[in-house]
């Protein structure tokens, strides 16, 4: 089943090297990623497991010229439903639909190097619509 109005997970561009430093740029992922944050991300197959809390970078069929920062909440049909760690922004699969995921994030590398902290919602809380 296609959900994406037309577009499939084969016209989502993935990376180009198995290791990418990606630049944040706005507050989507705040507190846990900031504007300006530096990441080193590592490029994910189809076969590769991502779940669900993982920081990963992904792509929306429905954008695929958008690359995006934001939590993996849950597989769905179509890619994964992610979103930001700042409920506020909603430049996310509340929006697009399904994501993509093209790579997870390891480390922020700059200007705090270190790794990321985990989810910031309260366990079990699930602002998204039902699937």
């Amino acid at each position: 089943m296609n959900t994406s109005g037309g577009r499939g997970r084969r016209d989502v561009p993935g990376l180009a090297t198995r290791w990418v430093l990606a630049r944040v740029t706005g507050p989507s992922m705040a507190p846990t990623v900031r504007h300006g944050d530096r990441l080193l991300v590592r490029r994910v197959g189809r076969a590769a497991r991502v779940r669900p809390g993982d920081v990963v970078l992904a792509r929306f069929p429905t954008r695929p010229e958008l690359l995006v920062v934001k939590r993996v909440r849950r597989a769905v049909p179509g890619g994964h439903w992610v979103e930001g760690d700042n409920p506020l922004v909603t430049d996310d699969s509340r929006a697009f639909g399904p994501a993509v995921v093209v790579g997870r994030v390891v480390l922020r590398l700059r200007p705090r190097p270190g790794r990321l902290a985990p989810d910031p919602r309260q366990p079990g809380e699930d602002l998204s619509p039902p699937a």
